[in-house]
């Protein structure tokens, strides 16, 4: 993004809490949702033999489970190139298709940002 105006605070911050959660845990990824009322929800990747989820599905489902009607952006940090469309719909879901998804590197620098 190096050609586009910088982040405002809050977009972020959430690229920034992303990256801590990521780095805290050692997981794959990390992400954060910011719901419309401003709150965040972080999370990891989640890699049990029972179960699997990808961070932004799981900072998504934690939002929901807190009672969040909808969101306002949303923040992964990963090494992929490539959204995965079940992230993508994850956020859908709830913040529709024009919510954008900040996707950064492990170094916090936002490489692009996508529509949900």
């Amino acid at each position: 993004m190096a050609d586009e105006k910088p982040l405002d605070p809050e977009d972020a911050k959430i690229v920034t809490l992303a990256r801590s959660t990521r780095a805290r845990t050692g997981a794959d990824e990390g992400a954060a949702v910011r719901d419309t009322t401003g709150r965040t929800y972080t999370a990891a990747t989640v890699a049990l033999p029972s179960l699997e989820l990808s961070a932004l599905q799981l900072a998504v489902a934690m939002a929901v489970s807190s009672g969040v009607d909808g969101l306002e952006a949303a923040a992964i940090v990963t090494e992929s190139e490539i959204l995965d469309e079940d992230d993508r719909a994850a956020v859908t879901d709830l913040g529709g298709a024009e919510t954008p998804i900040f996707v950064a590197g492990f170094d916090g620098e936002v490489r692009r940002v996508e529509r949900a």
